[in-house]
């Protein structure tokens, strides 16, 4: 249940990586809202503050689901998360999971996605002791795909007919990898 698990809180320069709380519910609607967000991750936008405090308490409850803050106010302003066996449809495996992620538009271009997840990919490898990261985007998302390629994720394969039952859709998903030994000779260069 929400709020029963010790979890740590992660840092970087200029964020705080910390679990979701009930008082987040109003910062998550001021950014979930926005139509430029949630679809094109395959999530509608959030309509009230009671639907994103649903959401945290039924949908950012994973053990590595993070609300990302700066640390200069600890205002929640996107996610984070490695999403672990039983909670991905991309593995099967428990050394393995799923990067997702998404900001708030007003903080687009400053760099703070590839700097979490930087810090959240340590944290698996080093910390959980995963093997293999997987991370993908739905066509289009220009965005999470260069992410992606910027934080050295690798091709894997695309997939034509991807269900997306929360936009009651079908799209053209496309699906990278990043093993710990790519990880680990990306830090030593």
């Amino acid at each position: 249940m929400y709020g029963d698990k010790k979890r740590v809180m992660l840092q970087t320069k200029r964020l705080a990586l910390r679990p979701w709380t009930e008082t987040d519910a109003e910062s998550l609607y001021a950014y979930a809202k926005d139509p430029d967000i949630g679809p094109i991750a395959g999530w509608p936008a959030h309509t009230s503050v009671g639907e994103s405090l649903d959401a945290i308490r039924n949908v950012l409850t994973g053990a590595e689901c993070y609300a990302i803050c700066e640390k200069d106010n600890g205002r929640a302003i996107g996610a984070i998360e490695l999403k672990l066996n039983g909670h991905t449809d991309m593995t099967e495996r428990d050394d393995e999971c799923e990067l997702g992620y998404w900001i708030g538009k007003p903080f687009w271009g400053r760099g703070y996605i590839p700097e979490a997840a930087t810090e959240l990919i340590r944290h698996g490898f080093e910390d959980l002791g995963m093997t293999t990261i997987w991370c993908g985007y739905y066509d289009g998302n220009s965005k999470s795909k260069r992410v992606q390629e910027k934080l050295g994720f690798t091709y894997h394969h695309t997939c034509d007919e991807v269900a997306v039952p929360l936009m009651n859709e079908t799209r053209i998903g496309h699906t990278n990898i990043m093993t710990k030994e790519q990880w680990s000779k990306k830090q030593n260069n």
